[in-house]
């Protein structure tokens, strides 16, 4: 092999090791020959996008050979009236992860460092050795966010924190007085990136109320996308709520048609049609209680969770359990890059398909 074109690549990158998406059906099918698989590994919307959504695609499929808008401005002018905040201030994303890339590559450099907590969301460390800055990784406390030993690790180098509120893979919440009383303490010099992925699933979400937070935090960012409650995780939308002059600095790294027409289309109606958001969060209710009923009768323990998964302690390699789960027709996620090696992140499916996937995981443990 010729190594040379690593060694041009900047040190960063070349000691990242790429991010690794949850298995695919059709990978599943190809391998072992299998049907009638059940995924709940990458925490997708079981009931897929709704009707409203399919049917803004199918009236946009002529426009296909047109550039999209650019700007996304009808589905920001939806945002700012459903947020109550100025058009100014939203940076839409190719999913909320682009955000995250964004924010990095407009902010930090080898100089500066970003604070995240032990057990988060994978991107965060693999967008901050991309652009060369120092990764600070706090221990978890009670695998969620540790936010007096976060504060405590902030210095006059720290450009920016990442906070998951609800934590993936872990679930766990933060009180939004605990957050707030945190981004306060923070410097101005330092950035507060909110990612808030999986809020709509969370039991008091009238109480998340962090958009007003914008006006008195400038360096604060919240992201948010439509792959999860909305079920248009295919079409990859996310969107970013913050200042305006933080919005101005995004769009100044944003590539242009980083939307395509069918995602702004199939998102703004997504944003109007309650019924099917309010489906998915009662379909996810009920099947985080079919799960943890499962697990308490296998004798598993399980985090609690505020999101639309949940992450279960296999009391033994998770790897292997996966592994023998995928024999079955039957995709989880396995979180040993997280530090969790005997933990399964389990992702809530309808009814029928949590049901096999208790029933696939019970012959396997016994």
């Amino acid at each position: 092999m010729n190594n040379k074109i690593y060694q041009l690549a900047s040190l960063g990158v070349q000691q990242l090791i790429p991010y690794k998406a949850g298995k695919l059906i059709e990978e599943l099918e190809r391998e072992l020959g299998l049907t009638n698989i059940v995924k709940l590994a990458s925490n997708e919307n079981p009931l897929g996008p709704g009707k409203k959504a399919l049917s803004a695609i199918q009236q946009a499929l002529l426009g296909l050979a047109l550039y999209p808008d650019g700007s996304g401005y009808s589905l920001k002018r939806v945002l700012a009236q459903k947020y109550a905040i100025e058009i100014e201030q939203i940076t839409l994303g190719n999913g909320s992860n682009e955000l995250l890339e964004l924010v990095a590559r407009a902010f930090l450099t080898s100089e500066f460092e970003v604070v995240f907590s032990q057990h988060a969301f994978a991107v965060y460390p693999i967008v901050t050795q991309a652009v060369g800055a120092k990764a600070v990784v706090v221990p978890a406390l009670n695998y969620g966010h540790d936010l007096d030993a976060m504060l405590a690790a902030v210095t006059d180098k720290t450009r920016i924190v990442f906070i998951a509120n609800p934590n993936n893979p872990t679930g766990t919440l933060l009180s939004q007085e605990r957050v707030e009383r945190f981004i306060a303490a923070l410097p101005d010099t330092c950035i507060c990136v909110l990612d808030e992925a999986y809020f709509e699933f969370v039991n008091s979400v009238g109480a998340v109320d962090s958009i007003e937070w914008l006006k008195k935090f400038p360096n604060l960012l919240i992201t948010r996308t439509f792959s999860k409650a909305y079920g248009l995780a295919g079409l990859r939308v996310g969107y970013g709520l913050s200042s305006p002059e933080m919005a101005d600095i995004l769009n100044r790294v944003r590539q242009p048609f980083n939307n395509n027409t069918l995602a702004l289309v199939a998102a703004e109606a997504a944003l109007d049609d309650a019924e099917h958001l309010q489906a998915t969060i009662n379909v996810n209710a009920a099947g985080m209680q079919q799960l943890t009923a499962g697990f308490k009768q296998l004798n598993l323990e399980w985090i609690p969770s505020a999101g639309n998964f949940v992450l279960v302690d296999i009391k033994q390699s998770g790897q292997v359990i996966y592994d023998a789960l995928l024999r079955k027709g039957v995709i989880v996620r396995p979180v040993g890059n997280y530090e969790l090696p005997q933990h399964l992140r389990i992702s809530i499916g309808t009814e029928a398909e949590n049901k096999i996937f208790l029933q696939a995981l019970t012959e396997t443990l016994n």
